[in-house]
C-alpha cells in the first residue's frame, strides 16, 4: 500500500510536548519530564507552567521553552497551540488536582491528546465528564499511575489474567508513608500545602494522593471491580482538614474481599506500597521499594522468586525493562513506561498503523473516573460511621 507524504513525514518523529504546571517549585514536574525523555519520544515546545504568569515565564526560560511559547495560562497555551502547525501533539497536566479537569477539558476540546497526573477530577461529575469528551473526541487519554509501569507489576497482570492463581479470593494491598506525621504544612512546605488543602486535594486527603495509588494497583493487577466498601478515614494531626490514614474494607464482584490501608502519619515508612494477592490455586506478593522481584507461591509448593527481565519473567515484563537483571529500575522508569507507551499509540495513529500491543494497558481516563468514584464512596462511608457504600458498577 502506498504511504502518502504526510504519514512519511510522521514516521520516527519525536512527539511535541507541552506541560500544564510542573515550574519552579514543583516535584512531580521534573519526574515527569525525566520520564518523558527516558526514551527519547517527546520533546518539551511549550509550556504553561505556573498559575503565576511572572513564575510561569522564568521556568519556561530554565526549560529553555522559546519565549513565544511560554504561556500564562493553560487556556491560552491550549488555543494557540492548536492553532499552529507545529502545535503540541500532547500535553501534560502536573497541577494541584483541581486544576486537572479544567485543563484537561481545554486540551480535549482543542483536539490535543492528554497525558494528565492523578487523582483525574476532584469530583466524580468532572470525571464522567472527562470520560464522554475523551469517548466524544477519540482522542487518546493517558493516566500517570505509575506504579503500573514497573515491569513486576505487568507481570502479576499477565499471571493472574492467564489463571496462574485462580479465582481470586483475597486482595491485601497498602501504602504507607510518614511525612505529614507533623503538620508541616503550617511551615511553607507546598506540597504539604496543597495536598492537605480541601479547595485543591479536593474531599480526599491521604486517600486522594496514595490511597488511589493503592486502589488502582489491586485494580490493574486483578481487573477485578470494586462491588462496595466501607470505610474509616482519619485526621490524627491536630488542625488538619483532610485525612491523613484509611483503612477500608472492600467487597468486589465475584466474590473476592479485599483491604487498603493507607497513611502518611506511619513513622518509618518513606515510600512502603505493598500488594499481596491470593487465589484458590497460588498467592503473589510485590514491594514497590524492592520493585524487581515477584514472590509467587503455588499452594503446597516452594515458594518462587520471580525476577525482572530474569527468571521466571515473561514478555511482557520484557517488554517494560530496560536493563539486565540485577540492575535496579523503578520509579523513573515506571514513570517513563507509560510516557512510552502513550507515544507509542499516538505515533501509532500519526503513522496510519496498529501500536504494539503491549502499550495499551497503561491507565486510562476511565480507570481515572474509577479512582474519583472511589474517593467519594470511602468518604460518604467514613462520614456514616463506616457503613457499606456500594459502588457504581458503571464506574
Amino acid at each position: 500500500m502506498a504511504v502518502d507524504e504526510n504519514t512519511r513525514n510522521q514516521v520516527g518523529r519525536r512527539l511535541r510536548l507541552g506541560m500544564v504546571g510542573g515550574g519552579q517549585g514543583a516535584f512531580i514536574g521534573a519526574v515527569h519530564r525525566l520520564a518523558a525523555r527516558m526514551d527519547d519520544k517527546y520533546e518539551l515546545v511549550a509550556g504553561a507552567l505556573s498559575s503565576d504568569p511572572e513564575r510561569a515565564r522564568a521556568s519556561a526560560k530554565e526549560l529553555r521553552i522559546a519565549p513565544d511559547r511560554a504561556y500564562g495560562s493553560y487556556r491560552e497555551m491550549a488555543a494557540a497551540e492548536a492553532a499552529r502547525d507545529d502545535g503540541i501533539d500532547v500535553v501534560a497536566i502536573v497541577t494541584p488536582n483541581h486544576v486537572h479537569f479544567a485543563a484537561a477539558k481545554a486540551f480535549l476540546e482543542a483536539g490535543i491528546h492528554v497525558i494528565c497526573d492523578k487523582p483525574l477530577t476532584t469530583t466524580s461529575a468532572d470525571a464522567a465528564g472527562l470520560v464522554a469528551l475523551v469517548q466524544e473526541t477519540g482522542l487518546v487519554f493517558g493516566l500517570t499511575h505509575n506504579y503500573t509501569g514497573y515491569p513486576m507489576v505487568r507481570q502479576a497482570r499477565e499471571m493472574v489474567k492467564k489463571g496462574d492463581l485462580g479465582k481470586i479470593r483475597v486482595i491485601q494491598v497498602e501504602y504507607a508513608q510518614d511525612w505529614l506525621s507533623t503538620k508541616i504544612e503550617d511551615t511553607g512546605q507546598k506540597q504539604a500545602e496543597w495536598r492537605t488543602d480541601p479547595a485543591r486535594s479536593g474531599a480526599g486527603g491521604c486517600i486522594g494522593d496514595i490511597g488511589t495509588h493503592a486502589f488502582n494497583l489491586a485494580h490493574f493487577i486483578t481487573n477485578l471491580e470494586l462491588e462496595s466498601l466501607s470505610a474509616d478515614l482519619t485526621t490524627f494531626v491536630d488542625g488538619r482538614q483532610l485525612d491523613d490514614n484509611v483503612h477500608i474494607l472492600m467487597r468486589y464482584q465475584g466474590g473476592a474481599r479485599g483491604m487498603l490501608w493507607s497513611s502518611q502519619v506511619a513513622p518509618g515508612n518513606e515510600n512502603a506500597l505493598r500488594i499481596r494477592v491470593y487465589g484458590e490455586q497460588a498467592g503473589l506478593s510485590w514491594s514497590q521499594e524492592d520493585p524487581n522481584y515477584l514472590h509467587f507461591t503455588k499452594l503446597g509448593e516452594p515458594p518462587q522468586l520471580i525476577t525482572r527481565a530474569g527468571s521466571g519473567s515473561g514478555e511482557i515484563a520484557g517488554h517494560a525493562s530496560r536493563v539486565p537483571p540485577g540492575h535496579p529500575e523503578g520509579y523513573l522508569e515506571g514513570f517513563a513506561n507509560i510516557y512510552t507507551d502513550v507515544a507509542e499509540v499516538i505515533s501509532a495513529r500519526l503513522e496510519n498503523r496498529d501500536p504494539n500491543s503491549m502499550a495499551t494497558t497503561y491507565p486510562s481516563v476511565e480507570d481515572g473516573a474509577r479512582g474519583v468514584v472511589f474517593i467519594e464512596a470511602a468518604v460518604r462511608s467514613s462520614s456514616d460511621n463506616g457503613q457499606w457504600v456500594e459502588v457504581s458498577a458503571g464506574q
